[in-house]
């Protein structure tokens, strides 16, 4: 009955203001808030109601805000999608630390890179900066597989699959780039190709033979 009529009294929830709002359904946000046009605005559980937002699989950050005499200010920062990662339960959408973000939807984001393994989600960062960094590689670039939580396998757009080595990764990545531009290497029948060796690179072809070259003799 207070709140009745305090609401009469000039204090109900007339005007909800949203920002931030991008992935994140408005009308999730309003079933989240917990309130209706009407109630008591004295009656708003502020705390209850930032907890429920932050839940949704979107949200990094909220703040809601009570202004008198009728009004919430809602302040939403998203989360950024940075990679799908085929995990256990399928494939998701994570976020650049790893976390993921939700399953649903992820055919709109399939142009971002695609992770698979164990662990990978939360390795990924410097690998995929450091890949955009070498055209080559990134033009032909479709996933990027954790091994054994140590090292990764990168996979190519015609299904051929490079080694790198779990350290130094770096410096391979250069080496992989001039074999494509400088050598032709994908111009080859190769099906794998090895950067692990400090002293050679190794290659199987297709037909089942393994080739390698000595670094620096590649042309």
């Amino acid at each position: 009955g207070i709140s009745r009529t305090v609401a009469h009294a000039g204090f109900a929830l007339t005007d909800l203001h949203i920002k931030g709002l991008g992935r994140t359904p408005r009308a999730s946000v309003i079933a989240a808030l917990g309130m209706k046009p009407g109630d008591s605005i004295f009656d708003a559980d502020i705390q209850g109601a930032q907890q429920r937002l932050s839940r949704l699989p979107w949200v990094a950050s909220v703040e809601v805000m009570r202004r008198y005499p009728n009004t919430l200010h809602i302040t939403i920062v998203e989360k950024r999608p940075f990679a799908l990662w085929q995990s256990p339960q399928g494939v998701v959408i994570v976020e650049r630390s790893g976390n993921v973000i939700t399953g649903e939807d992820v055919e709109r984001f399939r142009r971002l890179p695609k992770l698979v393994g164990a662990g990978a989600p939360e390795a990924a960062a410097d690998l995929v900066d450091a890949v955009q960094a070498h055209r080559a590689v990134s033009a032909r670039i479709a996933a990027y597989a954790r091994q054994s939580e140590r090292r990764w396998n990168l996979i190519l757009d015609d299904g051929v699959i490079v080694k790198l080595p779990e350290a130094g990764w770096e410096e391979e990545l250069d080496a992989l780039e001039h074999l494509i531009i400088d050598a032709g290497i994908l111009e080859r029948d190769v099906t794998e190709i090895d950067l692990r060796s400090p002293s050679h690179y190794f290659f199987l072809l297709r037909g089942g033979e393994k080739k390698e070259i000595q670094r620096g003799k590649e042309t």
